[in-house]
């Protein structure tokens, strides 16, 4: 009961953080808009109050996910694909957000001789798309042979290929007027996941059905 609450906990406030940094962060930048502009953009270095946003939103954020993922293996049956796939979500989104925050983007993260840090936290964010999508979808396939699991299962699937599909069209047109809506709608995606993952934990029994 103790890691079940755990998992809960932590997938809450890691969302609430990540959500509340994101939405507070375009508030409170003039002319910012969450439909054309990057996540980062709100916090990249230079910006007003990207420092505090980082160290009191998503540094935070990324650490509560890390502990989510990292826990919830132990509330599931033992198998390689649930305990790596966690794992990746543990790894390149939770620890993602926390590397991505040390090292933020350039002012308006232009590739115009960006520098280590704009290079680094780009580098990170396209492992994170690519591989976090792909864990989910792992998930949801494992979770289809778990009794009880059905749903869980479902959207699993389902938020894993929305993300993916937003990712491919992410990665298609980077410089696309609505980059900051498709960013928004693969994190969405994630997000959703994990609130429904950690409200999974609480009602979930002991009872598993057959690998």
């Amino acid at each position: 009961m103790k890691q079940n609450s755990i998992i809960f906990w932590t997938g809450i406030l890691g969302v609430f953080l990540f959500v509340g940094s994101t939405v507070i962060g375009g508030y409170l930048l003039p002319g910012y808009s969450h439909i054309s502009q990057f996540i980062s953009e709100s916090y990249a270095l230079g910006t007003p109050h990207g420092e505090s946003l980082r160290k009191f939103g998503f540094i935070p954020s990324g650490i509560f996910i890390t502990v989510f993922s990292f826990v919830y293996p132990k509330v599931l049956p033992r198998t390689k694909m649930l305990t790596y796939s966690f794992y990746g979500l543990g790894i390149f989104y939770g620890f993602g957000t926390i590397f991505t925050s040390i090292f933020p983007c350039d002012l308006g993260c232009e590739m115009n001789e960006p520098s280590l840090a704009q290079l680094l936290h780009n580098l990170m964010g396209f492992l994170t798309y690519l591989i976090v999508p792909l864990c989910l979808i792992l998930i949801g396939i494992k979770l289809k042979n778990l009794k009880n699991y059905a749903l869980f299962a479902l959207i699993s699937l389902v938020m894993g290929g929305i993300a993916l599909l937003f990712v491919w069209i992410l990665f298609a047109e980077p410089n696309a007027n609505f980059k900051g809506l498709y960013q928004r709608i693969v994190e969405g995606s994630i997000l959703f996941w994990i609130l429904y993952a950690a409200k999974h934990v609480l009602k979930s029994t002991r009872s598993f059905g057959s690998l």
